[in-house]
């Protein structure tokens, strides 16, 4: 079994099998590290390695195959206790941690042993690495009085610009900083077995969760601006609102990590990316209470102010359950989104599968183009394929400029849909609609390519809207809808079971099937 490098530490590692297998491995296989087990019968095509030497040559051997590779350097270790942490979930850690990243210096290692630290919101460093031991684990202060506020708005001393600190759902608004907060910070990885929990459901971040008490709720993991950040192995769970909010922050990886809360808490999403550029998301476990994946650049001011794209993302080798929408790109997306690649991934139990939600109002900077999804296993997804530009939450979202279907001029709050290619996808369980795709009458889809895709449809199918648009009633059983888009092209398509229409085509001006 071949497989390469994808992300080295001083202390661990991390590899990536090299094949075409859908998040797991066709077959079992055990790992060796300098010719001991370190896995047995393990089946993920991403596999990690911990507690290893800092600027040590390694073997790392899968079957035949072996890899050899050098950790990296590190300067020093610190650990948290030796700083006053105690670590027995009562007493509160947050000044104890956070004098030891502040004095961590480059290269050097915060280590967090074995234990529960109760704390608030720690504020990451330059050049550092972070290590959460095994059973470690960082508790979120249930008291919100006890979290710093980031100003979403404050004016620069000459009043030339802002400086954007907060952000609540693509508006620059104040909220609280997170568990782990990170501002204008560049080069730190956070790694290790141990867990990042936010406590929300023993603290009231999920009561009335719509409405700003002080500020918006704080994420698991915010980081504004940041560059080159990497979290591998960690968990995060349990978090007041986004488990993990890279914003305005360049070359993001996060590798074999969980992200866990519940299937009924609100707004838990998994991973949302905001106006970012390179983004990795590799062998991430997701089970959230809203979407698992959602790629935005602000929702109208901060795309029209800084046209600011999310772009240049690789989410491969993932598992999505449970949540509202596995892979989703939107609502939030002013500035645009572009160069998508999904690739790997199952889904699981989500209420759709791949999708793509705008509505007038984004604006013409609000362009997605070149997105492609491929290699994807689906099971007991409702809608597995959604484009909807009609998206209708929010206040505004029901107004009847947004869900009209009359055509409406061409303006300045126009948004685009490119380009996307759906290929070598497995839906099992189809219930309500293979996919629905509805462009603007003033602005249609440009093109939808789907090529080697079979659907299974179930055979107790349960009813619903395919997408979130007003006056769309629900339905069961249904193909492929396509409206209002310039371009379908179909390439070995399969419909097994009952289809009520497999393919329906309305106002679209080329078609072609193969």
């Amino acid at each position: 079994m071949k497989f390469n490098l994808i992300l080295k530490s001083a202390r661990s590692a991390t590899f990536e099998l090299e094949n075409k297998d859908v998040y797991y491995a066709k077959e079992s296989f055990d790992v060796y590290v300098n010719n001991e087990l370190v896995l047995k019968d393990y089946k993920k095509n991403i596999f990690s390695i911990y507690n290893l030497e800092p600027n040590k040559v390694y073997e790392v051997k899968v079957g035949t195959y072996v890899y050899k590779f050098t950790t990296d350097y590190e300067f020093v270790t610190l650990n948290v206790k030796k700083f006053g942490a105690v670590g027995d979930g009562i007493h509160n850690d947050t000044n104890f941690i956070q004098a030891c990243i502040n004095a961590c210096p480059k290269d050097g290692r915060v280590f967090i042993p074995k234990g529960d630290y109760y704390t608030g919101p720690l504020f990451l460093k330059n050049d550092i690495t972070i290590e959460l031991d095994e059973n470690a684990r960082l508790v979120g202060d249930t008291d919100r009085n006890n979290y710093p506020i980031l100003p979403g708005v404050t004016f620069l001393t000459d009043e030339s610009d802002e400086y954007n600190l907060g952000t609540w759902e693509g508006n620059p608004l104040d909220c609280f900083a997170s568990i782990i907060t990170g501002i204008n910070v560049k080069n730190v990885k956070i790694i290790g077995k141990g867990i990042i929990d936010g406590n929300a459901q023993n603290a009231d971040w999920w009561v009335n969760p719509r409405i700003m008490r002080g500020a918006w709720r704080p994420r698991g993991v915010f980081l504004n601006n940041c560059e080159n950040i990497t979290f591998q192995g960690v968990t995060v769970t349990n978090t007041p609102s986004w488990n993990l909010h890279p914003y305005f922050s360049k070359d993001i990886r996060f590798i074999d990590m969980k992200l866990i809360s519940p299937k009924d808490s609100p707004n838990t999403d998994g991973c949302d990316p905001e106006s970012c550029n390179g983004v990795d998301i590799l062998g991430v476990e997701f089970s959230v209470g809203d979407d698992c994946i959602a790629i935005k650049s602000g929702k109208i001011y901060m795309g029209r102010k800084h046209k600011k794209p999310s772009e240049n993302f690789n989410i491969r080798n993932c598992i999505m359950k449970f949540g509202h929408g596995a892979v989703v790109l939107g609502s939030e997306m002013s500035g645009g989104i572009k160069n998508i690649n999904v690739s790997q991934c199952i889904f699981l139990q989500t209420d759709r599968g791949l999708r793509i939600k705008t509505r007038r109002g984004r604006g013409k900077d609000a362009i997605i183009d070149g997105i492609t999804f491929e290699n994807i296993l689906m099971d007991n997804v409702l809608t597995p394929l959604v484009i909807n530009m009609f998206y209708f939450c929010d206040p505004d979202g029901k107004t009847e400029y947004v869900y009209s279907k009359e055509k409406l001029e061409v303006d300045d709050r126009t948004p685009y849909l490119g380009k996307f290619n759906f290929k070598d996808i497995v839906c099992e369980n189809v219930n309500v609609a293979c996919g629905a795709f509805y462009g603007l009458p003033e602005m249609p889809i440009e093109s939808i390519n789907i090529e080697n895709v079979t659907f299974n449809m179930s055979e107790t199918p349960e009813a619903g809207v395919p997408a979130m648009m007003s006056f769309l009633d629900p339905m069961k059983s249904k193909g492929l809808i396509f409206n209002y888009v310039k371009n379908v092209s179909l390439s070995n398509i399969k419909f097994n079971g009952y289809v009520d229409n497999e393919v329906e085509l309305i106002n679209v001006d080329s078609y072609q099937k193969n």
